[in-house]
């Protein structure tokens, strides 16, 4: 079949691309951008579409072609500069289903999110109940799946955060934290697989249509339970729990939402917080009667995949990323701010000491705008990489003027130019952790 898939870079996206493309099926992808990521995903070709932008059914019309079926993996946690859940969860998917019906293009399977259907805490999920209802009364042949939270080898978002908990030293206890039903992505994949190869996997079942599946792992767990397994699973002794101060995790949304307008998408947001007091549990026994698939449990997924120091490193480094990120920012903002406040007077009088000292003041001037600009740079997401590469540009530049111009900054051992080194490290380390998938 040639299948359109929405979504394709994703979590789970790129999972049921490689699944579908090692069954056969010719995948169409949809991303908003054809980045490196896209480059990592089996698919036969892509289209770039922003569904923020696709609220027509003649935006959708020349995308499915030739097209046996859609499967809709797109999911946004909260609105921001580069995220609208109206949008991306009920406008844009409204109008494909018109377009499929325009089209001829019947069979669909559409990823929602567990419990939306019984009341929207939050815009993503009211967003995806709309967008829900809209396909159910379009009278195409649709499949809703209603996962858990999804976990697997690969980490993005709430599956990344439950690795980056498990490398603190202490184990967080959220009050009020409604129970999981972990589901394995490789059963997520597999769903998909057997949803549209019907004669090869449903053994004789009729093949489910127009109904919602919940995706629900074999156990309940408590969200500490989640975290304290993948400790186990990296191979790191118990750690202590302890509860999480109500007004510390009310910082921590708000730190989250301030980092999303930002235009980052850390998965710590308060549409996060409003999900995980209510949980995510289902029931799996219409899931397993429709497709015979029994899921995994998260004890027994991780056992057959031993964590490698790959997998280490990452837990480690995930929290610490925002941490490195936000610090290399603040000092380039703080540099600049200092140079045109407080150390003004000190930096014209080094800069005095120079060949260039007629052009003391205009030379201060002009390094702290610079700082502050590269320090913009790097907070604001879509241009933090172009900031980045700029912050080494311009400490490289330090160090070669302040050579040419005072090399005797060079014999102090706490000086500017031995700081410039360990300044270096890090913008290196922040290019290195900077991809969020």
């Amino acid at each position: 079949m040639r299948v359109l898939l929405l979504g394709a870079t994703g979590l789970i996206g790129s999972a049921v691309a490689a699944r579908l493309a090692a069954d056969g099926h010719e995948v169409v992808g949809v991303a908003r951008s054809l980045d490196s990521v896209a480059r990592r995903v089996p698919v036969a070709r892509w289209r770039r579409l922003d569904l923020r932008s696709a609220l027509a059914p003649g935006d959708w019309l020349p995308l499915l072609e030739g097209v046996d079926a859609v499967v809709n993996c797109v999911g946004v946690l909260q609105d921001s500069p580069r995220d609208s859940p109206s949008r991306v969860h009920d406008a844009a998917p409204r109008a494909l289903w018109q377009a499929c019906v325009q089209a001829g293009v019947r069979r669909v399977v559409h990823f929602s999110a567990m419990g939306v259907d019984r009341g929207g805490l939050s815009d993503f999920s009211r967003s995806k109940q709309e967008g829900d209802s809209a396909l159910e009364a379009s009278g195409l042949d649709w499949v809703i799946l209603r996962p858990s939270v999804v976990v697997g080898r690969p980490a993005y978002g709430g599956s990344a955060l439950f690795r980056g908990l498990a490398a603190l030293p202490l184990l967080p206890c959220i009050p009020n934290a409604g129970p999981i039903d972990i589901v394995q992505l490789d059963d997520v994949a597999e769903t998909v697989s057997r949803l549209l190869d019907r004669p090869t996997h449903m053994e004789g079942r009729t093949a489910p249509s127009q109904v919602a599946l919940e995706l629900a792992g074999p156990d309940r767990l408590a969200f500490e339970d989640v975290v304290a397994a993948y400790r186990r699973w990296l191979g790191w002794r118990p750690a202590r729990r302890i509860h999480v101060p109500a007004f510390l995790l009310a910082a921590a949304w708000k730190a989250g939402d301030l980092a999303a307008r930002l235009g980052w998408r850390p998965p710590i947001r308060s549409t996060a917080g409003a999900e995980i007091v209510r949980g995510a549990v289902g029931d799996s026994s219409g899931w397993t009667a429709a497709t015979g698939i029994r899921p995994q449990s998260l004890e027994a997924a991780l056992a057959a995949n031993p964590a490698s120091v790959q997998e280490r490193w990452f837990a480690r480094l995930y929290l610490l990323k925002p941490v490195a990120i936000g610090v290399f920012a603040l000092f380039w903002l703080m540099t600049g701010l200092v140079s045109l406040g407080p150390g003004w007077n000190h930096a014209v009088d080094v800069m005095e000491m120079t060949a260039a000292a007629r052009l003391a003041e205009l030379a201060v001037a002009g390094g702290a705008l610079v700082d502050l600009a590269v320090g913009a740079l790097i907070l604001w997401r879509p241009t933090a990489r172009l900031g980045l590469i700029a912050a080494l540009l311009v400490s490289l530049a330090y160090l070669l003027l302040g050579t040419l111009l005072l090399p005797a900054l060079w014999a102090d051992s706490l000086g500017p130019m031995m700081k410039v080194w360990p300044i270096l490290a890090l913008n290196l380390v922040c290019l290195a952790i900077l991809d969020e998938r």
